[in-house]
């Protein structure tokens, strides 16, 4: 007799499939921070394969983009040059068959490959939130302390109220509710700037396309809660880098700009160090240089481990 679920045991375990499928990825990667990727190639960028299949090598040289400073001091990163950087990236460059010019010769190089790098500068919520606060605080003032009511008529008579009482009060109302719309207005603005910090970072970090693309979910879909999830992670500070692969030829002779294939990558600064996880997430991207991911990927990076190598003996330990 084969035994059945209950219906409650069937639900717990719906839901509990469900919250596992709408759960942030990053809530899942507890081999560490989620590393986001996403690289473009040139429509007429093909790279050709030798006979055993591997991709013939192409020449490159480095070109120094530039590094965007934090808004908040991070040794982690502040300390490191642009060479260290590179020096990172050069052998995962040369695994993708990608290598250095010797003798720097330009009639020799095939593609310019600039570096960019630094640190994103999320949304800081602190005085949008005073913002709020403060509309909310005014109009609870309204409601809960209206103005006061105008003194007795000073000439005693006839029970009629004071102009000048009346216009007092009529303004303090007046002024409170100036100072709701004035508040309104500060959040609206910071709304839009919020919106424009989003999208640079967005276009910046390679997620544009994929927020474009969920622009019109709504409710409580999934669809709307990986957008929201994909907001979050641009909204915070991100560690950065942009490797963009330009024609050497048409740059140096024709002074044209051809960019063939750039891979943005980054991963979230708050509570990681920089220097540490620089090395895991450039093998992370590396697989895509020159290729098209077709959207962002998000992955875990791997955790760190020692490796002890194969067990020795050492010989028997003598009796002390």
């Amino acid at each position: 007799m084969r035994a059945t679920a209950s219906p409650l045991v069937t639900t717990v375990v719906a839901a509990a499939l469900a919250a596992l499928v709408l759960m942030p990825r990053r809530c899942l990667a507890a081999g560490g921070e989620i590393t986001a990727v996403a690289s473009q190639s040139a429509d007429d960028y093909h790279r050709e394969r030798l006979p055993d299949g591997s991709f013939r090598p192409e020449t490159y040289t480095f070109g120094d983009g530039g590094k965007m400073q934090g808004s908040t001091s991070d040794p982690s990163i502040d300390k490191l040059t642009f060479l260290d950087v590179a020096k990172v990236i050069a052998p995962s460059l040369e695994a993708q068959k990608y290598v250095p010019v010797p003798d720097r010769d330009p009639d020799k190089t095939k593609l310019l490959i600039m570096i960019y790098w630094g640190t994103t500068n999320g949304v800081n919520n602190s005085t949008q939130a005073f913002a709020f606060e403060n509309v909310q605080g005014m109009v609870s003032g309204i409601s809960a302390n209206p103005p006061p009511p105008p003194p007795p008529p000073k000439n005693g008579g006839g029970g009629q109220k004071s102009i000048g009482a009346v216009d007092v009060g009529r303004v303090t109302r007046e002024a409170a509710e100036d100072g709701i719309t004035g508040a309104m207005a500060t959040v609206g603005l910071e709304e839009k700037e919020r919106d424009q910090n989003d999208m640079r970072n967005a276009m910046l970090l390679g997620y544009d396309g994929e927020l474009a693309a969920m622009s019109g979910a709504q409710g409580t879909t999934p669809l709307k809660l990986r957008r929201d999830d994909l907001i979050s992670e641009i909204e915070d500070d991100r560690y950065f880098i942009v490797v963009m692969a330009y024609d050497f030829d048409a740059l140096w002779k024709h002074k044209r700009h051809k960019l063939l294939w750039v891979t943005r990558f980054s991963v979230r600064a708050r509570g990681t160090n920089f220097a540490d996880v620089l090395d895991a997430m450039v093998n992370q991207a590396s697989r895509y240089f020159g290729q098209n991911t077709q959207g962002l990927l998000r992955s875990p990076l791997p955790e760190g481990r020692v490796d002890i190598g194969p067990v020795k003996s050492l010989g028997a330990v003598p009796e002390k």
